[in-house]
């Protein structure tokens, strides 16, 4: 039997009991039933759910990884199959072996549910600065550019991902980090016949990635990524429950005016808040998807 779920705890980032299997979560999935009418308060018509840290990325042997995705992905399914309208979830996956990933996030999208898998980093050692001040922002933001670096995008040019907290930093050094990237590190790489990137940051940014507004509920911040990116490439996301919901939809709603202002008039502004999330992860309808 799988116990209850832990509510999520902001003072406390220590590692997870992994006997216990769903401690990974940051909230229990039953408390997002519950919240359906703050939901529907704030007008949040479809909720994604996921793993926090340290997730499947922290059990170390390979087969006890796999076998806890896999119970994960079942409990999850269990959890939202009854609020489908509501609630929607990213697969877990064991990256031992990208096969066996593979295999496991066929499963979950032929069942139905999932959209997406999450990269989750390691703890660090300064405790203040674990979690959301700062170290999913440097664990996500240098994972993300070796996947770039790598060539991954060029080997797989379809690939999607979706980078929470408005880019995790990224977007704030595009400038130096794509400059030593293409006058400095590409000419090497190419003449020691290494391998590297084809195209410059910018390019996979415009193409494989989409920045949401997770837990980063700044308008002249989101105005300056939009600046670079364009409103197609933006998602609005509360990251309930490291954040409130009461705090992201009162800044898009509350901010409106400005918001539209900096993303460049209405239909941006709507297109960020769902249309964008809508094509992306082909949602089907969902409540009031069309109000």
């Amino acid at each position: 039997m799988i116990p209850e779920l832990p509510v999520f705890d902001s003072t406390s980032f220590s590692p997870r009991d992994y006997s216990i299997s769903y401690s990974f979560f940051a909230v229990a999935l039953s408390k997002y039933a519950t919240a359906i009418p703050l939901s529907d308060k704030h007008g949040i018509g479809h909720t994604l759910v996921s793993l926090t840290v340290p997730g499947i990325q922290g059990i170390v042997d390979k087969g006890e990884a796999e076998k806890e995705a896999s119970r994960c992905n079942d409990y999850i399914y269990e959890k939202i199959k009854d609020h489908r309208d509501r609630l929607g979830a990213f697969a877990a996956l064991s990256m031992h072996d990208p096969v066996q990933a593979g295999e496991e996030l066929r499963r979950c999208v032929k069942s139905s549910w999932t959209y997406q898998f999450t990269f989750i980093q390691q703890r660090p050692l300064r405790k203040y600065l674990v979690g959301p001040p700062l170290s999913f922002a440097n664990g996500v933001s240098l994972h993300l550019l070796g996947i770039i670096t790598n060539g991954v995008f060029d080997r797989y040019p379809a690939l999607k991902i979706i980078v929470g907290h408005l880019g995790e930093h990224l977007p704030f050094d595009f400038w130096r980090t794509n400059h030593w990237l293409v006058d400095v590190e590409q000419p090497l790489a190419h003449a020691a016949r290494d391998t590297i990137c084809e195209q410059d940051l910018y390019f996979y940014f415009r193409k494989n990635m989409w920045i949401t507004t997770s837990g980063h509920f700044s308008t002249p911040t989101l105005k300056y990524v939009n600046e670079y990116l364009g409103p197609s490439r933006l998602l609005f996301s509360v990251d309930y429950p490291y954040e409130t919901i009461e705090m992201g939809c009162g800044w898009w709603d509350g901010d409106a005016d400005e918001i539209k202002a900096a993303v460049g008039g209405e239909k941006a502004y709507y297109d960020i808040g769902r249309e964008n999330a809508k094509k992306l992860l082909k949602l089907g309808p969902y409540h009031d998807s069309e109000a």
